[in-house]
């Protein structure tokens, strides 16, 4: 019964291991596990292996490596997680991270270093650091890209025309020429907000909310493109004088993104415009205030008709 319990023991460590397992498998068949090694800050690549009380410390040779077996990087999934919650800075020190270990394996079977290299720059280009993206594209292009991330490239790419050119015509459409060669939601979502940008800078604001407010409603899968879109959105408002709506969605951002410096920006344009009411409104009831006193007598005369009387 002992040794039943047992072998389950070491069924389950197995199992889990080949499940999640993190490893470098040898040409020879063998793997290092991602508990055994570690990188030096030289980049080699340490391999420790415990005998008894012992350790046994040696180099391995990249030209020894078959592959790597490695499941989806959490460097991934927790970026997008930090970009869904407006925390762009931080999603960019974790993918460098990602990136930054995968690099030393790079070209190697299993690696996930242009995935990660990938969705660094586009973290970059989210947070508007253009100048650290354009250093980092010769290295982009230089890899081997699968067709989507080629496409990927292309929006990063017309990204940095926008920063560069006042050609804004073109570049709008061919922002909607790729959208019609794709229904890649990451793609859309980065395209509006793209097109979005041009047409703030061309200070059409009605155009320009519309193009935002597409990423929640039709792209809401791309969290981390939300909080973003949704506090340009809210800018875009104010910019267009609709003080209370924007008052109403910068409450929901600051709440919905705590903590972010998404929230903190909602926060301070939040204040800004405390107590302010839509000029639209505003507008009209000081038109309805003017007819109601012309309307008026003035004091020790008759009231005016509002009838209208036929000429002589």
């Amino acid at each position: 019964m002992h040794s039943f319990a047992r072998f389950l023991f070491i069924f389950a460590v197995v199992a889990a291991g080949s499940a999640f397992g993190q490893a470098i498998v040898l040409k020879d068949g063998n793997r290092v596990f991602s508990s055994e090694f570690s990188i030096s800050p030289e980049g080699k690549i340490v391999r420790t292996v415990q005998i008894g009380e012992n350790k046994a410390v040696t180099i391995l040779d990249k030209k020894n490596i078959d592959s790597l077996e490695w499941p989806y990087p959490a460097e991934l999934t927790e970026s997008a997680d930090l970009l869904a919650k407006g925390k762009t800075d931080e999603a960019i020190a974790v993918l460098k991270k990602g990136r930054d270990f995968f690099e030393h394996f790079e070209g190697i079977e299993g690696n996930w270093y242009i995935d990660l290299f990938f969705a660094y720059i586009e973290a970059l280009n989210q947070g508007g650091k253009f100048d650290d993206v354009v250093k980092s594209l010769p290295a982009l292009r230089a890899l081997k890209l699968t067709d989507a991330q080629k496409m990927r490239l292309r929006i990063i790419q017309l990204d940095i025309e926008r920063q560069t050119t006042s050609d804004y015509a073109s570049i709008i459409a061919e922002a909607q020429s790729i959208l019609k060669e794709t229904d890649d939601s990451a793609i859309g979502a980065s395209l509006w907000a793209l097109i979005a940008d041009v047409y703030t800078r061309k200070k059409e604001w009605e155009k320009a909310l519309l193009a935002y407010l597409r990423i929640p409603v039709f792209y809401g899968t791309q969290m981390q493109r939300v909080p973003e879109a949704e506090l340009n959105a809210a800018k875009t408002l104010i910019k267009m004088k609709r003080y209370e709506d924007a008052n109403a969605f910068l409450a929901r951002i600051s709440d919905s993104y705590p903590g972010s410096p998404i929230a903190e920006s909602a926060i301070k344009e939040k204040a800004a415009i405390a107590g302010m009411k839509n000029v639209a409104e505003e507008e009209a009831a000081a038109a309805a205030d003017g007819k109601s006193d012309a309307a008026k007598p003035n004091e020790g005369e008759p009231a005016q008709s509002t009838e209208s009387k036929p000429k002589a």
